[in-house]
């Protein structure tokens, strides 16, 4: 064995026991202190700048927030639906990004798909509805951003406006104003009843699904955010980009440190769940 490479039992002597300041602890194990494993599903993307081929990514800004707030972002590759909830059960909290646009036929919009409906990936609709649904159903911290916020939305049985309209119904490339309810988990990590939202989004909330709460709105009326009052655990959904700001605006800021927060004692989702509406108390949705 070469010189700089010890075995494990050496590394362990070294180090002391698993979990108690060694060099590598016990597998799955988390030492005082350790950042919360924060799940982060990827996104398909057909290409990227750095590869030859298609690929799986996540914003660096997110991960950035989340590593910020004391997390440990967790990029989890989309998979199978049903493997959600065991691949769910190591987080201690979830964060649904934003992405392309949810499938239609998903919330009864199948009929009639607007010309504006982009990068719509079943897969990815499949495994992210899964895991919206296995969190929501176990109390597990969850925080959803813009894409992810529809997520949520339909997996409760809600649905979504296909197109804001051309113009300046859309909110893309967009800071705006957004009032916040009072009392509201969203005001409560905002620090405020108002803000500046960076947005990237041509679909809102149509109808709220089961049990959600609108809890902040631009000046045109759109929903920017919905909150589960009779949830289990903390939930936050925003239709903006908080990522955008998070580095220099501590209200942003604050809705991950509030998941990392809600996350730091929390447990992950068990695998019972299934991920798919078996043993969660979020009814299945198409």
């Amino acid at each position: 064995m070469p010189d700089d490479i010890s075995s494990p039992a050496e590394a362990r002597g070294r180090g002391g026991a698993p979990g108690e300041g060694g060099v590598c602890g016990a597998p799955g194990e988390r030492g005082a202190g350790a950042r919360p494993l924060i799940a982060l599903p990827q996104r398909y993307a057909a290409s990227t700048s750095a590869l030859r081929y298609a690929a799986v990514v996540t914003a660096r800004a997110l991960a950035d927030a989340v590593f910020r707030a004391g997390g440990e972002p967790f990029m989890m590759h989309p998979g199978p639906p049903d493997e959600a909830a065991e691949r769910l059960a190591r987080c201690a909290g979830l964060l649904l990004p934003g992405g392309g646009d949810v499938a239609p036929w998903r919330y009864g919009g199948g009929g009639e798909v607007h010309d504006a409906v982009y990068d719509v990936d079943d897969a990815q609709d499949a495994f992210d509805l899964a895991l919206a649904r296995c969190a929501l159903g176990r109390g597990l911290p969850t925080l959803a951003v813009c894409r992810g916020m529809q997520v949520v939305n339909v997996a409760l049985g809600g649905t979504l406006r296909q197109d804001m309209g051309g113009g300046g119904g859309v909110h893309r490339h967009l800071v705006h104003p957004v009032r916040v309810a009072a009392g509201s988990a969203v005001a409560g990590a905002l620090g405020a009843e108002r803000t500046r939202a960076s947005c990237y989004h041509h679909q809102c909330v149509a109808r709220p699904g089961r049990g959600l709460v609108p809890t902040a709105w631009a000046a045109d009326g759109t929903v920017e955010a919905l909150e589960l009052p009779g949830g289990e655990g903390w939930f936050v959904a925003v239709q903006w980009h908080p990522e955008d700001t998070a580095g220099v605006d501590a209200g942003q800021r604050g809705l991950f440190e509030g998941l990392v927060r809600e996350a730091g004692g929390g447990v992950g989702c068990g695998a019972e769940c299934g991920g798919v509406g078996a043993g969660c108390a979020v009814p299945r949705a198409p």
